[in-house]
């Protein structure tokens, strides 16, 4: 007996191993240089490009004056929506697109978005400051807008207040390509073609604003409504539950109990703060809450750790998929703006954050396969920040247009060995790492330095490969709360990064405190 419950616990050790993250960190103080190791092997995981992805909600100056002013207005246009925005955003090579919402989605109607903008009906935003919404931007305009990035769509679905019905025509009158009244109505309205629609959101946040439903609940109606979202000829779309909040390993049970076999991937959503009470602000604040944040956004690993191991008992062949489909930083509103329309600055901090985020998203990419930032304009942890005609890229931005060397590379294993960063008697890993080997056979490593007062020596041994040549470049600045505005956009900017070298196939660096690096290995 004695020996069967050794081998039992043995095989539950190696299930949960199988679990892990293919980054391992060692905390050791007192180390001269931080050591991270990398394996090159075949076989490895692939970085799927919608871990970058991105989120639009009809919430605060995200749709109306972030990238949509209308035909009519005087600021550079296309179709009425933003050039300049367009073209910062076509250098992140954003991938997806999640749009009407959020908690908006489940109080919208699709169909009081579409026909001429003239004669469609206002409603009122009774989740955002009960302002009135002209509907002036609805399904034709982001479909354009996706195009515009040549980046896929993903779709909330309204399953609060909607019908299925509701559901199942939206989804037809996007994606059939035959004779109907709805795609008719469409062609009517301006687009012959149908749209290709890759994600569709069977509801959002229906544990809250999405109609505060149990997961045993919400697991039924999922059934019932993700019927009649239809494949039409042509049209494959991945559906989306909706996942927990945070750490809310309960509604994850019961998600893949109930309704895993029938899952293509749920949404997780995660925000990060400095407090547990309060959410704070964006660009005044000391280190204390500096920690915090850092501290809250590594937890996203062990967040994602719970969520795999609950799937890898219902799902052992990695077919339903993780999305952390909301995810960033929560401030207080900026003073002086609307409380409700989550208008926040963007420092490096925040920038910090992202970068710790992103790395932890791609060493788990043999599960995680799509995450959307929140917001992609004037809302939250934004890339861009727009005044009238003024527009801004944000120290978050810069991160993503560092990262995107990783969308659809091959993940590489690494082991780290790092120092601590020391804050009132806490500790954390000062340093925080995924690297990745892209299709030219070049090595992209990033690297967030999370310590703002200690630079950091560091080292890089990788296996399997003989560098040649490395280049790299950092985002950081003097002070922890350095940010971009309209009078000075580029206060904060990624800059060449001289400090690292190649010596006996030893990448060798000293990172800069409070820092977001990319080295690039050849």
């Amino acid at each position: 007996m004695k020996n069967i419950r050794l081998l039992f616990l043995c095989v539950s050790f190696l299930v949960f191993l199988s679990g892990i993250s293919t980054a391992k960190t060692t905390i050791e103080d007192g180390l001269s240089v931080n050591k991270l190791t990398l394996y090159v092997q075949d076989n490895a995981e692939v970085i799927a490009p919608d871990i970058y992805g991105h989120f639009a909600e009809h919430l605060g100056r995200c749709v109306y004056g972030g990238f949509w002013v209308g035909e009519d207005s005087d600021i550079d246009n296309v179709r009425g929506i933003r050039r300049d925005v367009v073209t910062a955003l076509k250098k992140l090579d954003i991938p997806v697109l999640r749009w009407p919402g959020g908690c908006f989605a489940d109080d919208y109607h699709w169909k009081d978005g579409i026909g001429p903008r003239d004669q469609r009906p206002k409603t009122v935003n009774t989740h955002w400051g009960m302002v009135t919404d002209t509907n002036a931007f609805g399904t034709h305009e982001f479909l354009d807008l996706c195009e515009m990035l040549e980046c896929e769509a993903y779709i909330a679905g309204n399953m609060g207040s909607g019908t299925p019905q509701e559901m199942r025509d939206w989804v037809e009158y996007m994606t059939f390509a035959g004779d109907s009244e709805l795609a008719n109505l469409r062609r009517k309205n301006g687009r012959k073609k149908p749209w290709k629609i890759k994600y569709f959101g069977v509801g959002n946040e229906n544990w809250g604003c999405g109609g505060s439903m149990t997961p045993e609940y919400y697991s039924e109606l999922y059934k019932h409504y993700q019927t009649y979202v239809r494949n039409y000829p042509g049209s494959k779309i991945i559906k989306v539950a909706c996942g927990p909040n945070g750490n809310n390993t309960a509604w994850a049970e019961s998600i893949m109990k109930n309704i895993g076999r029938s899952l293509h991937g749920y949404g997780q959503h995660y925000y990060v703060q400095a407090s547990q009470s309060w959410y704070g602000h964006a660009t005044q604040f000391d280190e204390t809450e500096w920690f915090a944040l850092m501290k809250k956004s590594l937890n996203m690993n062990d967040i994602i750790l719970r969520n795999k191991e609950i799937m890898d008992r219902y799902d052992k062949n990695k077919r339903v998929e993780l999305y952390i489909d909301e995810w960033g930083t929560w401030w207080d509103a900026e003073k002086g703006t609307n409380p409700r329309f989550l208008y926040q600055q963007n420092t490096l901090r925040d920038a910090v954050s992202a970068g710790i985020f992103l790395n932890t998203f791609n060493n788990h990419c043999d599960r995680v396969k799509m995450c959307n930032i929140a917001q992609i304009s004037n809302v939250l942890q934004a890339m861009i920040l727009t005044d009238g005609a003024k527009m801004v890229t944000t120290p978050t931005y810069h991160v993503f247009e560092m990262f995107k060397v990783h969308q659809g590379a091959d993940l590489l294993t690494n082991d780290l060995t790092c120092n601590s960063y020391k804050h009132d008697k806490k500790t954390l890993p000062s340093l925080n790492v995924s690297a990745s080997k892209a299709d030219d056979g070049s090595i992209n490593i990033t690297i967030c330095n999370l310590d703002p007062t200690k630079p950091a020596d560091f080292k890089c041994d990788i296996k399997g490969f003989s560098p040649k040549t490395v280049s790299a470049r950092v985002l950081t600045a003097e002070a922890m709360n350095m940010h971009n505005t309209f009078d000075a956009p580029n206060a904060i900017k990624p800059e060449v990064f001289r400090g690292v070298s190649v010596k006996k196939d030893m990448i060798l660096a000293t990172l800069p405190a409070k820092s977001v690096t990319v080295i690039n290995v050849k």
